[in-house]
């Protein structure tokens, strides 16, 4: 595939304040790419670098071969949806798609017809007339991508764009941006602090913290084989081991010892990290099983299609996910076992 988007060793400072520090990106053509993270982590800071609205300290922003580093925004080839969708209130639905043709003088015969077209693709069709106070929350979402989508952008850059929906319509508002990016072939750069939705939405994830991007790679990979403990613990929820290789494959933690995949010969220190619902609970010990915990539950929540049971093992609490059928009670003692395949390995910083 063709890289559309690179950024290269991008830092971007307010005051003593290091917003971006250092990050290096390839964005693929048609890929839909979101940068993931905590709030203050420079996600949005980056992304207004790729916009325009903020000049890097150093570094630079390339799309294709054209570098576009220190270009306005309205020559990049890049429209940006905010996360309050900044529509003018005294504009109606038309005025506010055709806001941008008119910027660029775009002939008023050829705005009418994309304008048309941008909103029978976005599901808006006899809501022109219609000012932004009168449309729920999810056609406002519609119209600020709408008017992103007529000036016909290389890339498509989105900053938190349903943070003000409510649960339900932000799940089916995100549902249909992803079809519609599919559809358009869309190269789209989206930034969220939502695990669920960068999984749901993404092709690729850029997981940062603290300016810098930790780990690429597609939702499968960010979740089943993250790289270090912040990736692990941000997206989803993981369990923490710590202790010392004792051989190829093998941990000695403070619970005893683990066996996992990786069979390559290590020294010194391991963490080690699984998830909730790889963890297997049994009333009594397993025959033949490997890597079995012993402890005590110490509370059961019913989430519906699980229970997350919390249970402590010699000082070390770890959340379990268990089928919401099963009963599970407080006090009782069960034990875990963790299949070799499911313990990954993790960069303790």
């Amino acid at each position: 595939m063709t890289v559309h988007l690179r950024l290269v060793e991008v830092a971007k400072r307010f005051g003593r304040t290091v917003a971006v520090d250092g990050v290096s990106l390839d964005i693929e053509e048609g890929c839909f790419f979101t940068l993931l993270g905590p709030s203050g982590c420079g996600k949005t800071t980056l992304l207004r670098v790729v916009a325009g609205f903020h000049l890097p300290d150093r570094g630079e922003v390339y799309l294709r071969d054209r570098r576009i580093t220190h270009l306005p925004p309205h020559l990049r080839g890049t429209a940006m949806v905010f996360q309050e969708y900044a529509l003018f209130p005294h504009m109606t639905v038309e005025e506010n798609v055709a806001y941008g043709l008119r910027m660029r003088r775009v002939p008023t015969t050829q705005a009418r017809a994309r304008v048309a077209r941008v909103l029978e693709l976005v599901g808006l069709v006899g809501q022109e007339g219609k000012y932004p106070h009168q449309l729920s929350g999810g056609q406002q979402q519609r119209v600020a991508l709408a008017r992103a989508l007529v000036v016909e952008p290389e890339v498509l850059l989105l900053d938190e764009p349903l943070s003000n929906l409510d649960a339900k319509l932000r799940v089916r508002v995100r549902e249909e941006l992803r079809e519609l990016q599919r559809r358009l072939g869309q190269t789209t750069v989206y930034v969220t602090h939502d695990q669920e939705e960068a999984l749901a939405l993404s092709d690729r994830i850029g997981v940062m913290n603290e300016g810098r991007v930790l780990q690429v790679g597609t939702p499968e990979e960010i979740y089943l084989r993250p790289k270090n403990r912040f990736v692990a613990e941000f997206v989803g929820v993981a369990n923490f081991l710590e202790g010392y290789w004792v051989g190829p494959g093998v941990v000695r933690t403070g619970t005893g010892e683990l066996r996992v995949a990786e069979a390559a010969a290590r020294q010194g220190r391991a963490l080690l990290a699984v998830r909730p619902e790889e963890v297997r609970l049994h009333r009594g010990a397993p025959d033949g099983a490997v890597n079995v915990l012993r402890g005590r539950v110490r509370s059961v929540t019913f989430l519906g299609s699980v229970r997350r049971c919390t249970v402590e093992m010699d000082g070390v609490s770890w959340v379990v996910d268990v089928p919401g059928e099963e009963e599970v009670r407080p006090a009782e003692e069960v034990y875990l076992e963790v299949p070799p395949g499911r313990v990954r390995v993790v960069d303790e910083s």
